[in-house]
C-alpha cells in the first residue's frame, strides 16, 4: 500500500515548483507559522470543506489516505486527510519532487495552484504553509 503513496502527489500534486535541482526542502526556516485561529480543522475531508466553503468530490477512498477535489468560482484545489501522520509525512516526502506550496495540519493537506488562497484558508483551518522547492530544471529568466 505504501507505493500508490510513492505515485499519488503525480496525479494529484497541485503547485508551481520551480525546482532549482535542490533538494526538496521542509525546513522549519521555509514554513510559516499559522496565525491565532483558534480553529485546528479535524482530519476529514467533508468537515475541511465545510470550512473552506465547499462541497467536496470524493476522488480517492484508500487505506492510506482520502482525498477530495474542491471546485468554486475562484479555485480548484484538493483536501488530502491522513489517518495516522506518517502517511501524511510519506505524501509529503512524495510531493516534495513537484515543489510548490501546501497547508499543512494535523493529518490533512490543502494544495492549490494558487498558493494565495492557502493563506486565506489558514486563517480559517489552522496548520501551516510549507514551501516545498521540489527538483528538477528551472524555467530559464527571460531576456526580454
Amino acid at each position: 500500500m505504501a507505493v500508490g503513496l510513492v505515485f499519488l502527489p503525480l496525479a494529484t500534486a497541485c503547485g508551481s515548483g520551480g525546482g532549482d535541482g535542490a533538494p526538496a526542502s521542509s525546513d522549519p526556516s521555509e514554513i510559516s507559522a499559522a496565525p491565532a485561529a483558534g480553529v485546528v480543522a479535524p482530519a476529514k475531508v467533508e468537515v475541511i470543506a465545510g470550512l473552506t466553503g465547499c462541497e467536496p468530490e470524493i476522488r480517492i477512498e484508500a487505506d492510506e489516505l482520502r482525498q477530495g477535489l474542491c471546485h468554486t468560482e475562484k479555485i480548484d484545489y484538493l483536501i488530502t486527510t491522513f489517518p495516522e501522520e506518517k502517511y501524511k509525512q510519506a505524501w509529503l516526502d512524495s510531493a516534495a519532487v513537484y515543489g510548490g506550496q501546501y497547508l499543512v495540519g494535523s493529518r490533512w493537506v490543502v494544495s492549490a495552484k494558487k498558493p494565495e488562497v492557502l493563506e486565506e484558508f489558514r486563517t480559517k483551518l489552522g496548520g501551516t504553509i510549507q514551501h516545498l522547492r521540489g527538483i528538477g530544471p528551472r524555467a530559464a529568466p527571460s531576456t526580454s
